[in-house]
């Protein structure tokens, strides 16, 4: 499922939201920049949870962003889910590949919960660990039901596009910004229509998880209780953010009141959910501590999101950007898209 080489022509990565698609071209020389990209919105009920509610609505809106932007149509799409499974395993030292499969095969059955017949796996190797068991080779393994993976390969087939690998956002948010040879494990956070969590090392993803939620939650109830557009509720809490004094601020005081309020519940639900996948990252044998973050995705372009998050998690977080080649992208959303289109830089 995760094709890992790299084709001669250009691969966009495509990150399909529930609220929106990302489509980037990025470019690599020791960093990874931001050469093109696109970004279009998706109406609700299209994508729910990473899954395809919608496949006529979702191939169609992505042949226009294709289409009006003029990207190459060999895609890395992108996936993150609730109901993708992503355990990390000792097994005893394999060095092979193919006999390090069939072993791995013969224990998921005890630690993926999902028929395996009806799942697409696939493993990376983090290399030998001491454990007190002794040496052992430690193995990322992921498990997503082929039915889903099906779906989003079809709708991207239908638009147009040429599916060259699936790949864990999760992944793409690491591989943007990997971890640097500091003490602890390293959390990485995007919220937008999903929160993605993933904790990483520099052996690699030691642990992803995907929940509800997220920034397009905060925009979904403020555009109801007043009345606006889900974009224009994005555009009042970049202005309004979590830093400037409400009197400072330009505009509706009511509305500006209101928006204040709905970020700052927004930062507590959002803490809470990281915090409850740092406790189940914590619960797993040998679980590194974490002592840093980085934070990608819409809320970077929020004023002083980050920065309450961090207090609320009692955790250092860093926001991430993406130096882009045109200033008018949308880069807090394509960050994810680019990682996405990086081969692995081990």
């Amino acid at each position: 499922m995760f094709k890992r080489k790299q084709t001669p022509a250009s691969v966009v990565g495509l990150e399909l939201d529930p609220s929106y698609i990302a489509a980037a071209l990025p470019r690599v020389n020791g960093s990874v920049s931001l050469d093109r990209g696109a970004v279009a919105l998706l109406r609700p009920g299209v994508l729910r949870d990473g899954e395809a509610t919608d496949p006529i609505a979702l191939s169609d809106a992505l042949r226009a962003l294709f289409t009006e932007h003029d990207l190459p149509t060999r895609v890395r799409l992108g996936i993150a889910n609730q109901r993708i499974v992503v355990r990390s395993l000792d097994t005893p030292v394999v060095h092979d590949r193919g006999e390090l499969e069939q072993l791995i095969r013969t224990m998921v059955p005890d630690h993926i919960p999902m028929p395996i017949d009806e799942a697409v796996l696939d493993f990376q190797s983090l290399g030998e660990v001491q454990t007190p068991e002794g040496p052992r080779m430690r193995v990322v393994v992921v498990a997503v039901r082929r039915e889903m993976v099906e779906r989003l390969h079809a709708a991207c087939e239908a638009a147009g596009l040429h599916v060259e690998g699936v790949d864990l956002s999760a992944f793409a948010m690491i591989r943007v910004f990997p971890p640097t040879a500091r003490a602890g494990a390293t959390l990485f956070v995007s919220a937008a229509g999903l929160v993605n969590v993933a904790v990483a090392d520099e052996s690699g993803c030691l642990f992803t998880r995907a929940a509800p939620g997220g920034l397009e939650a905060v925009a979904s109830g403020l555009a109801e209780r007043r009345g606006l557009t889900l974009e224009h509720a994005h555009q009042w809490m970049r202005h309004v953010g979590l830093e400037t004094e409400l009197s400072a601020l330009e505009g509706d005081a009511e509305l500006v009141a209101a928006t204040r309020a709905a970020l700052e519940d927004g930062v507590h639900q959002l803490a809470d959910t990281v915090r409850n996948s740092l406790n189940f990252y914590r619960m797993q044998q040998a679980a590194d501590a974490v002592e840093h973050g980085v934070v990608v995705g819409p809320i970077v372009a929020i004023p002083g999101f980050v920065a309450r998050l961090a207090a609320q998690l009692e955790l250092s977080l860093e926001p991430a950007l993406l130096p882009a080649a045109d200033a008018g992208l949308d880069v807090s959303r394509l960050t994810v898209a680019a990682g996405l289109g990086v081969e692995d830089r081990a």
